[in-house]
């Protein structure tokens, strides 16, 4: 029975997986005529900047998803830890905390810089665009974001859902 929820849910996390990457697709064409727009009205060195900063949006945006979910996972198996936890165990779980906790500081500081480079993106763009497309543009920014975030979080799910019913077919004679 907790096999067959299991496999429900991992069913159904796939399924809305699949929607996003549809979703992910169409915010991919929107950013492709968006950028052909960009590239028109403006000065070569201003898209360039505006290229950048789209590429470094899902760098960064990615790179802190992806130590904040290790580093989650750190301290979850830091939680676990008992009086019979090995010594070297406790240490090496101690130093990657130390290490993710310093990366995602780093990372941190990179999205601030990425969102000041964002405001300088804006008040190029607002010199060309009209205030409707400077709007799409700002909409297209939070929307790719979100789906990067939402993308994460379904593949992190999913992957602890798999993880949960490999442990429970190995459990069973």
């Amino acid at each position: 029975e907790l096999m067959a929820s299991l496999q429900s849910r991992l069913q159904a996390l796939w399924e809305e997986q699949e929607l996003v990457l549809l979703e992910v697709r169409e915010c991919a064409r929107w950013g492709e005529e968006l950028e052909l727009l960009v590239q028109d009205l403006c000065k070569p060195n201003e898209f360039e900047r505006y290229l950048m900063f789209i590429g470094d949006l899902e760098k960064v945006v990615s790179l802190l998803l992806c130590l904040s979910s290790r580093l989650a996972r750190v301290q979850n198996a830091m939680s676990r830890m008992d009086g019979n936890t090995e010594a070297e165990e406790k240490q090496s779980l101690n130093e990657r905390h130390k290490l993710l906790s310093r990366q995602r500081e780093d990372a941190k500081d990179l999205k601030e810089n990425l969102d000041r480079r964002e405001r300088v993106v804006s008040g190029i763009l607002a010199k060309y665009l009209t205030e409707q497309q400077l709007q799409d543009y700002q909409h297209f920014v939070q929307v790719k974001t979100s789906l990067l975030i939402e993308q994460k979080d379904l593949e992190e799910q999913i992957k602890f859902f798999e993880e949960q019913l490999e442990n429970l077919e190995q459990s069973i004679p």
